[in-house]
């Protein structure tokens, strides 16, 4: 009878795992692909998956996508679906001794007559020989691979893994998807959600995009109400201590957004240049990181069409560092309002990158003589300064000399715009340009 007893508890253990209590994102996580909410466009009666499961054939794959967003059970329901064995390991805790394990037993698995869906979540995080390591088993049918990734495959991934897979993406849950997530919640909770209107519609907000974010917070929700107590807005904001929105500062979250900043402001929008400057700070990043790139954008948008812009950036950046948090955000605020509404150019910016690159394909070309200084005898015999002319002893001084190298010959690099400030730059150089060519026909 002592024998019996492991055994007997095993299946007592069994027994009260399952009876345990469960997150409700665990217990609403879908059975069937039909059940998944959200990504119509991959699994919609013309998606992408679905046309490639008509074939009864799946190709390995790569899932991009924020968190929350059904990853992790696609793939496990695609391996159902495919019948497929579904191995699932992390790039966090797995090492190359891992995956020799893993990639064993897939082909164990293979001799006897089955495939294997591998499942590798935070695929970025393989370093590139780790990456590699896939390759064979990719290419000879050992495993089907389904990556999951919350960053840009395109700078994450080798191209070698890219080109073997195919990269489907997952879009954060809309308003319509976490709605039928708190429908299905309250339908196998049996009770509606405390919360009136206004504060259903805040909870939506809060989740997102991710459609287990906005499960949990459901789940914190019933458990904060008495009975019969329904919450709103204000009251909800106050329970849940406001989960702050989703911004990793080191991914696609953090570039996303400041590009967005930089083309509202280019495209003279100070409005949604102001919303996605808030956005930023409201996430936590780091404002002087924000005032250094508002800086950069007075230089590259702007320039000389506006010559204050750069001062007032500048200006935004100390005061920042000399005010501190939180008035000093309020500085950074005006200086995106300022650049975003100054008149734009990109002539000094595009100047500077031609005037670059014809420094770099020209070489060590020798400046004209006439400009060079002769502070020897040997180099005054060469002829260095001979024949200069010195611009303030010149009617309206300006000389009309040629400064550039002999071997390159005169270029042109910055073409000013006819607005804001460089409208009189443009006459300025209109004007000199007269002059160097009545001077070129006396000489």
């Amino acid at each position: 009878m002592s024998q019996k007893q492991p055994s007997a508890n095993l299946f007592a253990a069994a027994g009260m795992e399952q009876d345990a209590p469960r997150p409700l994102p665990e217990r609403l996580r879908p059975r069937v692909l039909a059940d998944v909410v959200g990504q119509d466009h991959i699994l919609g009666p013309d998606g992408a998956l679905t046309r490639m499961l008509e074939t009864r054939t799946l190709g390995s794959l790569i899932f991009w996508g924020p968190p929350g967003t059904g990853k992790t059970t696609v793939a496990r329901l695609l391996a159902d679906a495919t019948e497929l064995h579904f191995e699932q390991i992390s790039a966090v805790f797995s090492g190359v001794a891992d995956l020799k394990k893993v990639f064993d037993a897939a082909r164990a698995r293979r001799q006897m007559g089955r495939g294997t869906l591998l499942f590798v979540d935070e695929v970025h995080r393989f370093n590139k020989a780790q990456q590699d390591s896939f390759l064979p088993v990719m290419e000879d049918g050992t495993v089907v691979l389904v990556g999951a990734t919350t960053e840009n495959p395109s700078f994450e991934l080798n191209a070698a893994l890219l080109s073997r897979a195919r990269v489907l993406v997952f879009q954060s849950h809309d308003a319509e998807a976490i709605e039928k997530l708190f429908a299905n919640a309250e339908k196998i909770e049996d009770r509606k959600l405390p919360l009136d209107a206004e504060a259903r519609a805040v909870l939506v907000r809060m989740a997102d995009g991710d459609g287990r974010a906005a499960l949990t917070l459901a789940e914190e929700v019933w458990r904060a109400a008495r009975a019969n107590e329904v919450f709103d807005a204000a009251q909800l904001q106050d329970i849940l201590q406001r989960r702050a929105p989703i911004y990793d500062k080191s991914a696609d979250g953090h570039y996303n957004l400041i590009s967005a900043l930089h083309k509202s402001v280019r495209g003279s929008d100070p409005d949604a240049a102001l919303y996605y400057l808030c956005r930023m700070l409201d996430a936590g990043e780091d404002p002087l990181f924000l005032a250094r790139r508002v800086v950069r954008m007075a230089v590259e948008d702007i320039g000389l069409a506006d010559p204050q812009a750069l001062v007032i950036c500048n200006a935004a950046k100390d005061a920042y560092d000399f005010l501190g948090h939180p008035e000093g955000e309020l500085a950074i605020a005006q200086a995106v309002i300022y650049i975003a509404t100054a008149p734009k150019s990109n002539a000094a910016y595009t100047a500077y990158k031609t005037a670059m690159r014809v420094a770099k394909e020209g070489g060590s070309l020798l400046p004209p003589k006439h400009i060079l200084n002769s502070p020897t005898k040997l180099m005054k015999s060469e002829g260095y300064g001979d024949g200069y002319q010195y611009d303030h002893d010149t009617p309206d001084a300006f000389s009309g000399q040629d400064y550039f190298p002999e071997a390159l010959g005169r270029q042109t690099f910055y073409d000013p715009p006819e607005r804001g400030f460089e409208r009189e730059i443009r006459k300025r150089l209109d004007y000199w340009a007269k002059l160097r060519a009545a001077k070129s026909t006396e000489a």
